[in-house]
């Protein structure tokens, strides 16, 4: 599987998408997952952070037929489209975006392909998703964003 963006890899996360900005997510979009599949999770961090890694946003049982997250996810427990939201480290669902305290981070977008729903509640954390799909997982796509703070 293929992820992309607005912002291609390892290149520069636009303000619009960080707390500098709007703080709003993305457009996100991939090609087709394995045949098998029968969910997909995404998990956005930053390993630069500076006491962990930082999760940004966790959404999990994306419908596979689904190709594309529009901009501007609103911080709902499920998705119109299917999925539903996690919480992340600002202690919010849905998304949150880049804010590092200090020089440029990392920004992972890591989408799994998966043999099964998660079946967790809105609101699981990164830990909960990763312990669910353990054993489960049939392909991965990941875009490296990076970004500085403005301020």
């Amino acid at each position: 599987m293929k992820l992309e963006s607005v912002f291609g890899s390892n290149s520069q996360i636009p303000a619009k998408y960080t707390c500098d900005g709007a703080d709003i997510s993305p457009t996100l979009s991939w090609d087709e997952p394995p045949k098998e599949t029968q969910s997909l999770a995404l998990i956005v961090d930053d390993p630069d952070a500076p006491r962990h890694t930082f999760v940004h946003w966790v959404l999990y049982d994306i419908p596979p037929t689904v190709r594309q997250l529009p901009e501007h996810i609103t911080a709902t427990k499920t998705l119109p489209s299917g999925g539903v939201q996690g919480k992340n480290d600002f202690s919010k669902l849905g998304y949150g975006g880049p804010c590092p305290p200090s020089g440029t981070h990392r920004y992972f977008f890591k989408l799994y392909a998966l043999d099964k729903n998660l079946g967790l509640p809105p609101g699981a954390t990164k830990e909960q998703i990763l312990q669910a799909m353990k054993g489960h997982i049939l392909a991965t796509a990941e875009l490296i964003g990076c970004y500085q703070s403005q301020r």
